[in-house]
């Protein structure tokens, strides 16, 4: 059952939480300079894999199908928008060439792996995990090839392979064959799945704080003066998400609405800087695009899901 809006707030304070218990473990030394890269790979590689693993080893139904189907309509509709706007704000925009490609990656993705799940979990609880694996099917496949292509203007940078074998993707396949096909997993692995897939929540939000932590205090002033900086934020955490809206207009069902209304509306992906680093973008442009979007999620997720739940008073 979806939560109320009050406590909603109180578990993504709680969740917020974790969040500062990363920054003060990063700040103190408990977590040192390579910890970013660990619990980066823990989690993409292990925990959430195993997550989406278990969340998707159910039983089909004709209903879940028309969920799965409501769910990619969403995500297509919605990506394809971000693109149309993220490219007309970086033809406006009066940034050099290698800020621009960052301004429009930015823009476009948001941090639906990491902290997407954890709120899509507060939500929703496992249902959630499911209607967001089915959700970020689409988004996954375009931050692995435009998302690429955007950095490098190759195509054969791409590396199609490792497109389709990567964790991501391959557990997200994985799951959503084991849900068409009547098996399932055993009980004992599908246990250590459950066990290892929550560690998910935690680690993200610990990753999160860790980020955060890294970030100079002159990197801020620079942040707060760069107007740019600002506009992809109210776009990326905003605007995007709201375009969501006439959907309610539309027979989907409230629980598919909230999350990819919320989901829609999470802060710009860290994936955005590693392409920055690996193609030879500012890096550090992009490392500040992500940190002002993921601190002022803390009040624009609560204020989605409150429009939402104002919408579904109205219809439902």
């Amino acid at each position: 059952m979806v939560l109320a809006v009050e406590a909603f707030i109180q578990e993504m304070l709680m969740l917020y939480g974790t969040v500062l218990l990363g920054f003060t473990a990063r700040k103190i030394g408990i977590l040192n300079e390579n910890a970013t890269d660990v619990l980066t790979q823990l989690i993409l590689y292990i925990t959430l894999p195993a997550l989406i693993l278990f969340s998707l080893d159910i039983s089909f139904s004709i209903t879940l199908a028309k969920e799965f189907m409501w769910l990619i309509t969403m995500s297509l509709y919605i990506l394809i928008i971000s693109c149309f706007l993220a490219y007309r704000m970086r033809q406006r925009s009066q940034l050099s060439k290698k800020q621009k490609t960052v301004y429009e990656g930015l823009i476009i993705f948001g941090n639906q792996g990491f902290i997407g799940y954890a709120v899509s979990f507060i939500l929703l609880g496992e249902q959630g995990i499911i209607y967001l694996t089915m959700f970020n099917l689409c988004y996954l496949l375009l931050i692995w090839t435009y998302g690429i292509y955007l950095f490098s203007k190759d195509t054969n940078t791409i590396d199609w392979k490792n497109l389709f074998l990567n964790p991501g993707i391959l557990s997200t396949l994985t799951g959503i064959l084991i849900f068409l096909l009547p098996v399932s997993f055993p009980v004992i692995i599908s246990d250590s799945l459950e066990n290892v897939g929550k560690i998910t929540i935690p680690l993200s939000m610990m990753l999160i704080g860790s980020l955060i932590a890294n970030v100079k205090y002159k990197e801020l002033l620079f942040l707060i003066k760069n107007i740019y900086i600002w506009k992809l934020a109210v776009t990326r955490l905003i605007l995007i998400p709201l375009f969501l809206l006439p959907f309610a207009a539309l027979p989907v069902p409230y629980p598919l609405l909230v999350i990819g209304v919320v989901v829609s509306g999470m802060p710009s992906a860290p994936t955005i800087s590693l392409y920055s680093q690996k193609y030879g973008a500012d890096t550090f442009f992009a490392s500040l695009g992500v940190l002002l979007t993921t601190l002022l999620c803390i009040i624009t997720i609560p204020f989605l899901y409150f429009i939402v739940s104002l919408l579904s008073n109205l219809k439902w």
